[in-house]
């Protein structure tokens, strides 16, 4: 829903040359005021993912980092509200006081760009759509919003939703919002769904496994009824990224995560353990406090913090991931697999807009699309960061016409032209 204001100011009465708005109306006047001088805006947070996606180059910067704070919590109902600069690490810390999460495990993209901002801020977390290990369980962070507040590049409020969970007919806005990169609106309250946390965690690590028996594995955990919440790969060659007292056996690592009561995760963990004959494998089982450090590995990207390389995310579908990994080999990329198979992160160290353009014509083939996350700025220059096919384009220009007609969001954030 749009809300428009006849009598709302058109100039602004702050600094013209400081944009970092501490409440709402100064977010409208900035924008209204963009808008009519045809200026393009950066929304920016932390600035935790600003380097994923083109390199803007716009007349302002819109620093949201301000506009902070938690506006309404009830943990009895499930929902927290909060304006959109607000730190992730805010968040999560108020929601543990209640032994409560974000199920959806935002990842966190500090450690690969270096930067030291509590792992960016919700605003941006929602924007882009990137979901932890969790995700084949609960959904991605887009199913998690309940509702928003911001506004469009003409200024007008837009809002959406509320705070009760319902499926309601017609189209979600949240969920269009959501993935958009900024450049649809600028994103000033959110309320999203908050879970309990379960009382106890393990993890199933199945050492030395070849990719494709690593692959059956995850496969079969993830569709049996002992609904695990994790499953991911890492090849042999980045084993040492991984210390613990009960991780002793060298190669690879298969690593299957089981969530809920004690007594619960302990007969679930058997099962699998029975149900996927393990027992004659190189097995470990991690304890709550090691589980908890080895899935925050992932949710950070970690493994490919220490070096400068290309970072790519590409998505398929798991029954395709063995034959793409085994097409991109003469790239000799590092990678890791999560999602029980269905994503995977690619580190490279050299990349070219010919080698992307490869890469993603592979991927197509197998029905996936890939994201360039991390890159030199010549690459991201000449390359589409981002994978659509030619309907989807023409949709998403008209949906950005309709919602920022001058386009001064984020201009060309995503794809060349919206």
């Amino acid at each position: 829903m749009v809300e428009t204001n006849q009598n709302s100011q058109t100039s602004l009465d702050f600094n013209i040359e400081k944009f970092e708005p501490k409440n709402e109306s100064e977010i409208q006047q900035i924008i209204k005021y963009c808008f009519k001088k045809n200026l393009p805006i950066e929304i920016v947070g932390t600035q935790t993912k600003q380097g994923i996606g083109k390199n803007l180059q716009c007349a302002k910067t819109l620093n949201m980092s301000q506009f902070s704070g938690i506006i309404d919590y009830k943990p009895e109902e499930l929902y927290i509200t909060v304006k959109a600069g607000t730190p992730i690490k805010t968040i999560q810390e108020e929601l543990k006081k209640n032994n409560q999460h974000l199920a959806f495990e935002p990842i966190n993209f500090s450690k690969i760009f270096k930067t030291n901002s509590n792992e960016g801020t919700i605003g941006g977390t929602l924007s882009c759509n990137f979901s932890g290990s969790r995700r084949f369980r609960v959904g991605s962070a887009r199913d998690h919003i309940l509702g928003f507040k911001g506004f469009n590049g003409k200024g007008e409020k837009v809002k959406s939703g509320g705070t009760v969970v319902k499926n309601v007919t017609g189209y979600d806005l949240s969920k269009l919002i959501t993935g958009s990169f900024g450049t649809l609106v600028t994103l000033s309250e959110i309320t999203l769904k908050v879970l309990p946390l379960e009382a106890e965690t393990k993890t199933i690590i199945v050492s030395g496994l070849p990719l494709e028996h690593g692959l059956a594995i995850m496969s079969s955990a993830i569709s049996s009824s002992n609904d695990p919440s994790g499953a991911l790969y890492y090849p042999g060659n980045l084993r040492n990224n991984f210390v613990f007292n009960d991780l002793t056996h060298p190669g690879s690592i298969t690593a299957i995560r089981v969530e809920g009561t004690k007594i619960s995760v302990k007969q679930r963990i058997e099962n699998l353990i029975e149900d996927l004959s393990l027992r004659d494998k190189k097995l470990a089982i991690l304890d709550l406090t090691q589980s908890e450090i080895f899935w925050e590995v992932a949710r950070s990207i970690e493994v490919f913090s220490k070096n400068d390389g290309n970072i790519l995310r590409a998505v398929v579908p798991p029954s395709e991931t063995l034959n793409l990994i085994n097409r991109t080999k003469n790239f000799h990329p590092n990678y890791f697999i999560d999602w029980g198979g269905s994503l995977i992160w690619m580190e490279l160290d050299y990349l070219s807009s010919q080698k992307i353009d490869q890469l993603r014509q592979r991927i197509l083939a197998a029905n996936g699309y890939i994201t360039l996350i991390k890159s030199r700025e010549s690459v991201k220059s000449s390359s589409e960061i981002f994978t659509i096919d030619p309907i989807k384009f023409k949709i998403s220009q008209n949906i950005k016409k309709s919602f920022d007609p001058k386009r001064i969001l984020n201009p060309g954030k995503m794809y060349t032209g919206i």
